[in-house]
């Protein structure tokens, strides 16, 4: 899996891009993204061939009458793309979403998977 880089887009596309970890192991990749402040229902996933893109808006409400000095975070929304390797299988991503971090399972594809072979005894 790779990170896609894609052109400077106008500054209406413009996404802050979440940190994300990536470990792998024998049965594929688990990706753990932090994207504080979004909400499930503003959290979005796309997988399209070997193309896997996270989007989140951003929901930090501030109170009625109430205007920032300092903000850190200025854009209202994480964007990040990545190319997936012909070894993950795109079809059987599962995720999860728990206080603003997203983790996705993808599992090499089942012809890659290491497996045991029974000897069987003639």
């Amino acid at each position: 899996m790779s990170e896609t880089k894609t052109p400077d887009a106008p500054r209406a596309e413009a996404a802050l891009l979440p940190p994300v970890d990536v470990i792998e192991d024998a049965g594929g990749i688990t990706l753990y993204a932090d994207l504080p402040g979004v909400p499930k229902d503003k959290l979005h996933l796309h997988v399209d061939a070997d193309t896997l893109t996270i989007e989140g808006e951003i929901q930090l409400d501030m109170p009625e009458g109430m205007d920032s000095s300092h903000a850190e975070v200025s854009l209202p929304r994480y964007r990040r793309v990545f190319t997936l390797s012909k070894e993950l299988d795109s079809e059987q991503v599962a995720a999860e979403f728990n206080q603003g971090v997203l983790k996705l399972r993808i599992p090499k594809a089942a012809h890659l998977q290491p497996r045991r072979v029974e000897i069987r005894v003639a």
